[in-house]
């Protein structure tokens, strides 16, 4: 079906991130994943190309234009590529509303042009070792001394863009009798002292992507690097998943649509007992499953898109966007994988690399099981 949110300027910029990423990332990505990071010049590239920071301010240095289609389609054509290294997702879809919202204008003039730039690259600090989707258990902790400043202490892990991060959104605990309300966050910048960064972790996949553990002992960080209010982080926290969590779906629609693509030009050169593997009864039954299930998964994400534009995506729907579209992204590629054959086991092939790339969908952003959860309460009332 022709999707109907994208006008004509969407497409203009559809077009500048397929040459940005042919010419700037597909080169590049294979001696990235042997290194586990990619290079930080291809983060300045975006930013004077207009890839980083679409929606904000032009004021601060960015696109000037609020509107979450841009940021869908530049992680559409990353997943299209194949590029599981390339961090923009995390920073323009996940920090970026972090910064708009709740920096102070002079966060704002301090942080946001190097954003736009590519010249200061973001990550977000959540998950821990000891907890999980669990955002409640979060044992990092900071206390405010007479000084005014805040000690912060702890340690996170699966950090997106951890190695190469200059500035990192941190959740931390500041009132511990306080529950929900006892959480707070700050910006940890690169080169404060204590902050340190771990080993680059070893994945199944996504391997250029550098993701980290991050410790931070006794970390000095004044109150002008405190992000919103104190003791309201666990709000900030579930206001932003929503858009996230559509940010993961946009990407497993796209991730799921470019198996199948691969899978159809694949079975129609292969031959198996004399004749092309596309023609056998089974794969293309197999294929019109697939074909069916992403047309109609893109249906569902094209309308929370547009809903998000409008303001109006709700938590249930964006978790069922999350839930659904990376489920069938692995159910996707897995078969992909089997029409393959043994050449589908094969990292030379696209579509082995798409198999270990996409299982962390389901897990990341709250796993499937916690989307459930979500969705539950709702129906339940």
């Amino acid at each position: 079906m022709q999707r109907d949110i994208f006008d004509d300027d969407h497409d203009a910029f559809r077009d500048l991130c397929r040459t940005f990423i042919a010419k700037e990332i597909v080169p590049h990505h294979e001696r990235w994943e042997e290194e586990g990071q990619v290079d930080r010049e291809v983060w300045t590239a975006a930013g004077a190309a207009g890839l980083l920071g679409t929606d904000v301010p032009e004021e601060y240095g960015g696109g000037g234009v609020d509107d979450f289609r841009y940021n869908a389609i530049l992680d559409e054509e990353i997943v299209a590529a194949g590029a599981s290294g390339i961090g923009f997702p995390l920073h323009n879809d996940v920090v970026a509303p972090y910064l708009l919202r709740l920096a102070t204008e002079e966060q704002k003039k301090r942080w946001l042009p190097g954003f736009c730039s590519g010249e200061l690259i973001t990550a977000i600090a959540m998950t821990e070792p000891g907890t999980g989707s669990d955002l409640q258990g979060i044992a990092t902790n900071a206390k405010q001394d007479e000084s005014g400043d805040w000690i912060l202490n702890g340690s996170k892990t699966f950090i997106t863009n951890g190695i190469l991060a200059d500035l990192v959104v941190v959740v931390a605990k500041t009132d511990p009798d306080a529950k929900h309300l006892g959480f707070t966050l700050f910006v940890v910048e690169r080169g404060m002292a204590g902050f340190e960064r771990g080993r680059r972790l070893k994945k199944v996949g996504m391997k250029a992507q550098d993701t980290a553990e991050l410790s931070f002992t006794d970390v000095r960080v004044p109150d002008a690097n405190r992000l919103g209010e104190v003791g309201q982080g666990f709000v900030y926290l579930m206001q932003n998943l929503a858009q996230e969590r559509l940010s993961i779906a946009v990407g497993s629609v796209a991730g799921a649509a470019a198996a199948v693509r691969m899978t159809v030009d694949y079975t129609k050169e292969r031959k198996a007992f004399g004749r092309p593997v596309a023609n056998f009864q089974n794969t293309r039954f197999e294929l019109a499953e697939m074909d069916t299930e992403v047309s109609i998964a893109r249906i569902f994400v094209d309308r929370c898109i547009r809903e998000h534009v409008e303001s109006e995506l709700s938590v249930p729907d964006a978790a069922k966007a999350k839930w659904w579209c990376s489920d069938l992204q692995n159910r996707v590629v897995d078969r992909c994988v089997q029409l393959h054959g043994g050449y589908g086991y094969m990292l030379e092939y696209p579509i082995a690399r798409a198999f270990v790339d996409s299982r962390v969908q389901a897990i990341y952003g709250g796993t499937n099981e916690i989307m459930k959860e979500i969705i539950g309460r709702t129906v339940l009332g």
